[in-house]
């Protein structure tokens, strides 16, 4: 299992997390292998999904050596240590859960919760969370990063909801460390598409690098 900081590194690096709401694990399976080819860091198997801890279990039996798997939608400490013995190595939540954090700090594993108002972010910190998620993301725009980095520069900010290959430019650009994409990316699985969501995966990475180094 990767250490907490190669998680944090791996995911930064890349700069693109996929969220999959599937119906099936062998779609989820599907989108991962495709966003792997694409480049993608990180896959978020969320809660929402039906049998989601076999999914994220089945998934790190077959891909933990090539690409990162996570747990989202996360909304309470059980759930995130059910997720944590079905091999998550991260968890990401739409809230601010303090057990759940603490949980994940006990056993090393990075903790996202979902946050919005400075209070909300200097809490996070204050309780050890490195990575913050910026949920939902489409309610300000890029300017949000901008406006929280005002007071805080040190938060380490990763939009979610509202990020498309249209706007990643501008919140690399506002200063995200990197980027949670949904349906705009994995849609295309409803279609059996999925050389669509490797090219368009890839387009993502380029573009957050071809940002970065500009």
């Amino acid at each position: 299992m990767r250490k907490k900081w190669e998680v944090i590194n791996s995911i930064t690096a890349s700069g693109l997390v996929v969220v999959v709401r599937s119906s099936s694990s062998e779609e989820a399976k599907k989108i991962t292998e495709a966003c792997l080819k694409g480049g993608a860091a990180a896959i978020e198997i969320t809660y929402t999904v039906p049998g989601a801890s076999r999914v994220i279990e089945e998934l790190v039996k077959e891909y933990k050596d090539e690409i990162i798997i996570g747990a989202g939608t996360v909304l309470d400490s059980e759930t995130a240590r059910i997720a944590l013995l079905s091999g998550a190595e991260y968890v990401v939540s739409p809230y601010l859960d303090e057990q759940s954090l603490r949980l994940c700090n006990r056993y090393q594993v990075p903790y996202m919760p979902g946050v919005m108002t400075i209070d909300g972010v200097v809490e996070a910190m204050e309780l050890g969370a490195d990575i913050l998620k910026v949920f939902p993301g489409e309610a300000f725009g890029p300017n949000i990063i901008k406006s929280i980095h005002g007071p805080l520069p040190q938060a380490n900010l990763m939009p979610t909801g509202g990020v498309s290959i249209d706007n990643v430019e501008q919140w690399i650009k506002a200063g995200a460390v990197a980027v949670g994409v949904g349906g705009t990316l994995t849609s295309f699985a409803k279609t059996g598409d999925f050389k669509k969501i490797t090219e368009l995966a890839g387009r993502f990475v380029h573009k957050i690098g071809e940002t970065r180094s500009s």
